[in-house]
């Protein structure tokens, strides 16, 4: 199934929010314009609405996840490097900013995001279709990095499942990575690496929980979500072509392995954690709990159901679990 191109704006002149899947990027969503039943107050809106931009990137040393959260009434940032050999934490930081101060993450992918507070400083450079650019500073935790890809970016727009309204997303393919990471009293190369992005805009209810998948190297990548936006950003990347996927499955063995299945038999993996970060905040009036899980991917993927399988060998990736009131 070939996904249609993405429209300009997540909703349409109606009113009415243009759910579905599709190719591409899109622009600013524009929920002010919602119609009922979707529509919300001003101030609920200004409440509830949550943008974040995520990027992973990957190397045969490190998984290093960077992200800049605003949730309305308040935002953070988070970054980490985590030594995929030695299964520990090089670096890593989290704090709280303050609202309109200190984070501001753009409308769109290629508006970019940034951070900025005494001591940490993070800015995520967004060029359109086919390029980025990613620069940290914390004390001696330093990247500066650059990713592109010409593969399609996946655009999903659905309903909010738990109090919320709607919510889109982008998903990037795996994008080839270049740079350099300074961590743990040692310099990296990030050079032949992988990086991929998520970026997500949406009127989210005041307690929200998902688990979160994903994965991506040269031939072969996958979104998988399960939780708050129920099927709608489930994809598979394979040899440039994306191909939405249905319900996933997801098993944790007591080990801590996850199992993962979907249901149109496209997909069967099988997730080994190498490692954890635990980012719990408890706040007066919200609180977030997340464990990123980061390690490797193994079983198969297929194009249809009677598609041969490709098998997935040692992928690299993360399987979050996370709860939210905010």
């Amino acid at each position: 199934m070939i996904l249609p191109p993405a429209p300009s704006n997540a909703v349409g002149p109606d009113g009415l929010p243009r759910f579905g899947r599709y190719q591409g990027l899109a622009g600013a969503p524009g929920w002010a314009q919602l119609a009922a039943p979707h529509a919300r107050p001003s101030l609920w809106r200004r409440l509830h609405h949550k943008r974040w931009h995520f990027v992973a990137l990957v190397t045969d040393e490190l998984f290093c996840g960077v992200a800049i959260v605003d949730i309305g009434w308040s935002n953070t940032a988070f970054a980490y490097v985590f030594d995929r050999a030695g299964r520990r934490v090089l670096a890593a930081f989290s704090p709280l900013g303050v609202a309109g101060l200190t984070a501001a993450v753009g409308a769109t992918v290629a508006e970019g995001a940034r951070f900025t507070m005494p001591g940490r400083q993070v800015a995520i450079e967004g060029a359109g279709e086919h390029g980025h650019r990613l620069r940290l500073r914390a004390g001696r935790f330093r990247i500066d990095a650059a990713y592109a890809g010409e593969g399609p970016r996946l655009l999903a727009i659905g309903p909010v499942f738990d109090g919320g309204s709607v919510h889109s997303t982008q998903k990037s393919p795996g994008l080839a990575l270049e740079g350099t990471l300074e961590a743990g009293g040692r310099r990296y190369s990030l050079d032949g690496g992988m990086a991929s992005y998520d970026f997500s805009n949406g009127l989210l209810g005041r307690r929200t929980a998902w688990r979160w998948i994903s994965a991506h190297g040269g031939r072969i990548g996958f979104n998988l979500q399960a939780g708050y936006f129920g099927d709608a950003e489930n994809a598979l990347w394979l040899d440039g072509a994306l191909l939405p996927l249905a319900h996933v499955e997801v098993g944790i063995e007591p080990g801590g392995c996850w199992m993962l299945r979907t249901a149109d038999g496209l997909l069967d993996l099988r997730f080994t954690p190498e490692g954890t970060r635990n980012d719990n905040k408890q706040l007066l009036i919200a609180s977030s709990n997340m464990r990123q899980h980061v390690g490797r991917f193994d079983g198969w993927v297929r194009a249809a159901p009677d598609a041969p399988r490709h098998a997935v060998t040692g992928l690299a990736g993360l399987a979050e679990d996370y709860r939210a009131r905010w």
